[in-house]
């Protein structure tokens, strides 16, 4: 994307305000530099270019013994290599109003479902504006599906939970979540002490919770108020 301002700094503010990302989430190209003269006002164009990938450097995998048994229970489910058809009108009109949702806010791209069962169906989206669409830790994402689901209970009275994914984004959070919930059950448990993760929102929390739930001496509990919680990991002796 482009943005343009009197100065490179202006432009930048303008591009982090409008993004909702960090300044050291993207990086600069700037395409214009017009300098101010005695009839004309100075310029600078620049074009951002995101990283999509940075969330999944948040949670670095270390090389501990973390138990894959674990991990590969919950992990999400592999979409399919080929979108699957939509097989109600109830698809066609998801399919429909994400796309729409996402041309009106000027990042078009395409949707696909890509999982699916009784209780859950998972939309994949392509387009490219990526990085723009997942948004800082995701929110952007969320906030896409909040609007799809709200979507849904007007469609169905008991609509299946619907995944609103771009470029495998949640399959790389979700794993990396369960792999910091492992990670940092060994951490209390060798130390004997809780430990207090970053604020997540409820899906994000649910997935710790599980991963951690058949641990005898470990237990997990959200503190804080409001959508985003932190999750408290507590060692507990085993009699």
């Amino acid at each position: 994307m482009e943005f343009e301002g009197k100065t490179e700094k202006e432009a930048i503010d303008k591009a982090v305000e409008a993004l909702g990302l960090e300044r050291d989430e993207f990086d600069v190209e700037i395409l214009e530099n017009n300098k101010p003269g005695l009839f004309h006002k100075g310029s600078v164009k620049i074009r951002v270019h995101i990283n999509a990938q940075n969330d999944e450097a948040e949670t670095p995998v270390e090389n501990e013994n973390l138990d894959e048994d674990v991990i590969a229970e919950n992990s999400v489910e592999l979409e399919s290599s080929e979108p699957l058809e939509p097989v109600s009108v109830f698809e066609d009109k998801l399919l429909d109003f994400v796309e729409d949702l996402i041309g009106k806010m000027d990042y078009p791209g395409t949707a696909y479902i890509c999982y699916r069962n009784e209780n859950k169906i998972r939309i994949m989206i392509e387009s490219e504006h990526s990085g723009i669409l997942i948004g800082k830790k995701g929110k952007n994402l969320d906030a896409i599906q909040l609007l799809v689901n709200v979507y849904a209970g007007k469609l169905m009275e008991e609509p299946p939970r619907i995944i609103i994914d771009v470029e495998k984004y949640r399959e790389r959070r979700e794993s990396n979540l369960v792999k910091l919930a492992l990670r940092t059950a060994e951490q209390v448990r060798r130390t004997k002490r809780s430990k207090l993760l970053e604020p997540m929102n409820p899906f994000e929390r649910r997935i710790i919770h599980t991963a951690l739930n058949d641990m005898e001496d470990i237990a997990t509990k959200s503190d804080g108020e409001g959508l985003l919680k932190q999750v408290r990991v507590i060692y507990r002796p085993v009699e």
